[in-house]
């Protein structure tokens, strides 16, 4: 049965809800088994999302599923409209996401096709990550930058299915889209990092200030370049191992939300990240800014 289409905005009333977010990455640009389907194009204050969200019910969970860089895989890393994806899973009632990002493997034990659910960030890329400015300083704690109960669940989950999964780890996010030098892929094995990607760190940021529960798992791919028995990364390479490894993917998402919690509160504190962070005296903020920022900032300014 074919999806509804609806187009809706931030005060439409015809606006579904869900609880549970997925944030489809490369590869994964669509999730069986979901019920009810809806199609949402949302028009947020910071525009267009990469794609209409699927709104549904997943193992008896309202979710809403959205392609990071559409269906068709038509948007770079650099073009994606971040702030707009993450407050559309906000005006959708989203407290807790789901992301899967394809990323190569800095780490000999490591192996491609593993999942690693990333639970620190080193973010190379240039002033894409807030929603803030504008004449609105917010300044948000990121010392813990994924929801460690969520990760730790999954990682959990994961084990359950039989799967080589790792939990923890640091992701280097980089500009792309070209892949890494040789000279760059050593020094971001020389920094500590266990994962390379594109996106990974400027999602984290994201969802915090929009006080979302937030985990990352990632699928490994290759051993980025530094590894010098394997082949180039490639595109070829990169989508043969994540034909192999996106079932696995979907069977991890769909046993997940049917054992997650239905608690409203986060014990990481990450339904509250914003409070105390906002440093603007509320009567000089701008009415445009508010306004945008309205499902992020409205329980704390009016």
């Amino acid at each position: 049965m074919p999806a509804k289409r609806a187009k809706t905005g931030a005060k439409s009333p015809r606006l579904p809800r869900a609880d549970i977010g997925i944030l489809g990455g490369t590869g994964l640009y669509a999730i069986d088994g979901i019920k009810n389907v809806r199609e949402i194009t949302l028009k947020t204050p910071l525009g267009d999302p990469s794609d209409a969200y699927i709104v549904g019910v997943l193992e008896g969970k309202r979710v809403a599923f959205l392609s990071r860089h559409g269906r068709g895989h038509i948007h770079l890393p650099s073009e994606i409209n971040y702030r707009a994806n993450v407050l559309g899973f906000k005006m959708l009632g989203v407290r807790k996401l789901i992301s899967v990002n394809s990323v190569g493997s800095l780490r000999e034990e490591i192996r491609p096709r593993d999942i690693v659910f990333a639970d620190q960030f080193f973010d190379k890329t240039h002033r894409r990550s807030t929603f803030f400015g504008e004449g609105l300083a917010a300044h948000i704690a990121l010392a813990r930058p994924v929801c460690a109960g969520l990760s730790k669940f999954l990682y959990e989950t994961a084990v359950s299915l039989g799967l080589r999964a790792h939990l923890g780890g640091t992701y280097v996010c980089m500009e792309g889209p070209a892949f890494s030098t040789k000279a760059e892929s050593r020094i971001h094995r020389l920094w500590g990092g266990d994962v390379i990607g594109m996106t990974g760190a400027t999602e984290a940021k994201l969802f915090r200030e929009a006080e979302i529960c937030y985990a990352t798992m990632n699928l490994a791919t290759d051993y980025d370049c530094w590894h010098g028995s394997e082949e180039s990364v490639s595109v070829d390479l990169i989508l043969e191992n994540l034909r192999r490894n996106i079932d696995n993917a979907k069977a991890l998402i769909k046993k997940a939300v049917a054992g997650l919690p239905a608690d409203p509160d986060c014990p990481d504190g990450c339904g509250n990240a914003l409070q105390g962070a906002i440093v603007t005296d509320p009567r000089l903020i701008p009415a445009a800014t508010k306004r945008k920022l309205a499902f992020i900032i409205g329980r704390y300014i009016p």
